[in-house]
């Protein structure tokens, strides 16, 4: 999801991007991604990387689930 604006201490900062993913993945893969989703945005949005802010949620794998199944489960 990418939030058109967020305000922090008066200013406006945007887009906000929260990344909901599963929990596993290396601190490499995990830079990698948050540079890689910038980039794409200052490309597609015409946005100043300096104004990107992205918040990563990493879920366990037994607090989420799919088709009523829990993903530690599989």
């Amino acid at each position: 999801m990418i939030a058109p604006s967020y305000w922090i201490k008066g200013e406006i900062f945007m887009p906000l991007v929260h990344i909901d993913l599963l929990e596993g993945r290396t601190e490499e893969q995990l830079k990698a991604l948050v540079k890689d989703v910038t980039a794409a945005i200052s490309k597609d949005a015409n946005v100043p990387e300096e104004r990107i802010h992205i918040v990563l949620n990493e879920m366990r794998k037994d607090r989420y689930s799919v088709a009523g199944k829990m993903v530690s489960d599989k």
